[in-house]
């Protein structure tokens, strides 16, 4: 009877030591997993960095051969992809397939057209006989001969284009500055429109007198009606409104009660 168990005891320890040796390589097995797997993403990583590494030097080396070989805005990418093929820098991006490199093209050809157009602009901001009521066929006697006047395109008409946004814009300043000077005027107020009437425009005379000594009501010189129109509408407007309420006094402050 105690052989018999001791046997049974025996047989039931092996049977649990082969569990442990079966869980201890069952365990490494995975762990040889998770180490593999560890292994390849890694690797796809660096292949990844790498392939990326080999496209971003491809890019540069399109965007110094577009850098030296396209320099006019007007330029178009089927005639341009011509000649930028007998360039041997064109191999060196051929990573990039057709619609990447059309890409980066326009991307430099807005850059191109971005700069020459604040060359152009700033060519317009030094030229001080410009005012508002300029034309561009006066204009365009004066700074023809600047190199900023070609470089910025080989179209007259996009360059009058350019000119005809420069004038509206500027307008449209003027008008907001000569706004903003009536607002910080303290002799214009609700009751200049009653002055006005009363002392049969002498109110008037007084009112532009002062506004003259600022640079934002002389640059509109060349527009007096319309000038004259905004500050009229500005004094209806202030009659209209009447006297400002009255200054509230501040709240008290509340104590919290704990």
């Amino acid at each position: 009877m105690y052989v018999e168990t001791k046997a049974k005891e025996e047989d039931a320890e092996k049977e649990r030591e082969k569990e442990r040796q079966r869980r201890a390589e069952e365990s490494l097995k995975e762990r040889q997993r998770e180490v593999q797997k560890e292994r390849s993403e890694l690797i796809r990583e660096v292949d990844r960095e790498r392939e990326q590494h080999k496209r971003d030097e491809a890019t540069q080396h399109f965007k110094a051969l577009l850098a030296d070989m396209v320099r006019n805005a007007d330029a178009n990418w089927r005639e341009t992809r011509r000649q930028l093929r007998k360039d041997h820098r064109w191999e060196l991006a051929n990573l990039l397939d057709r619609d990447e490199k059309e890409k980066l093209f326009n991307e430099h050809i807005d850059m191109l057209t971005k700069k020459k157009r604040e060359q152009f602009k700033q060519l317009l901001d030094e030229t001080s006989e410009i005012t508002l009521m300029s034309s561009w066929k006066e204009v365009r006697k004066i700074i023809k001969d600047d190199p900023r006047f070609s470089k910025f395109s080989s179209s007259d008409r996009k360059r009058e284009r350019e000119f005809n946004d420069y004038i509206r814009d500027k307008f449209v300043a003027a008008k907001a500055d000569f706004r903003t000077l009536l607002k910080e005027t303290k002799f214009i107020t609700y009751k200049s429109k009653r002055l006005f009437e009363d002392t049969d425009g002498h109110h008037l005379k007084d009112v532009e007198k002062l506004l003259e000594k600022d640079k934002r009501y002389l640059v509109l010189d060349c527009v007096p009606e319309e000038r004259r129109k905004l500050l009229m509408s500005y004094i209806e407007d202030l009659d209209r409104r009447g006297p400002p309420p009255p200054p509230t006094a501040s709240e008290p402050t509340r104590r919290t009660v704990k």
